[in-house]
């Protein structure tokens, strides 16, 4: 006796996945040494960069990039052990981001961000929920690094003593912070208000 079935389509074959509309057909990344990263610095008077430490998830690392790519971010340093690496899956989540952010891997952290302090004279912010400074009463213009932690565990400790400053977001409900891409988002958005909109 033989069972009536669906013709096979598209959305309802199982473990096919979605398409994602807002990605590109491309999966090209562009990644940085951190010496060409510097070299673009040199010629860069403002530069923002995102510095993530240490940020898992796939899911969380492609949804840093699209924020970082809207809010017009020179470069996304992630360090090179004990971080998710930029997978097809951050490429998706992205939608396009990856392709015009460039991506810098990092042997050392703590050495990265001292050497940004003195050789480019970018000024280091880090997120921590324990910090007395609100993301708001923080200047965030001029040559920046926005760095954020892990997912839980946050900065890392030597990552965290390299910061000139370290800033939370308020929270006004229940939660304690927000998620790594969320906290991300805002952050740059409120550099981009501060430089552009004040």
């Amino acid at each position: 006796m033989s069972r009536n079935r669906r013709a096979k389509t598209p959305g309802n074959r199982p473990r096919e996945a979605r398409v994602n509309v807002h990605s590109s057909s491309s999966t090209g990344i562009i990644r940085l040494t951190e010496d060409s990263l510097f070299d673009r610095l040199a010629e860069e008077e403002d530069a923002l960069l995102l510095v993530l430490d240490g940020v898992q998830d796939p899911h969380n690392l492609g949804a840093c990039i699209r924020s970082a790519e809207g809010a017009g971010v020179l470069a996304v340093i992630v360090p090179r052990h004990k971080s998710s690496p930029v997978t097809e899956t951050a490429v998706r989540v992205a939608c396009g981001g990856a392709a015009y952010v460039p991506v810098v891997s990092v042997g050392n952290m703590a050495r990265f961000l001292e050497r940004l302090r003195d050789e480019a004279g970018v000024r280091i912010v880090g997120t921590a929920d324990e910090a007395d400074c609100d993301l708001y009463e923080c200047e965030m213009t001029g040559p920046l690094a926005i760095v954020l932690g892990a997912e839980g565990e946050g900065m890392r400790r030597l990552t965290k003593e390299g910061c000139d400053t370290l800033i939370r977001i308020p929270m006004q409900g229940h939660v304690p912070c927000l998620n790594v891409s969320n906290a991300a988002a805002v952050c740059l958005y409120e550099s981009l208000r501060q430089r552009n909109f004040t």
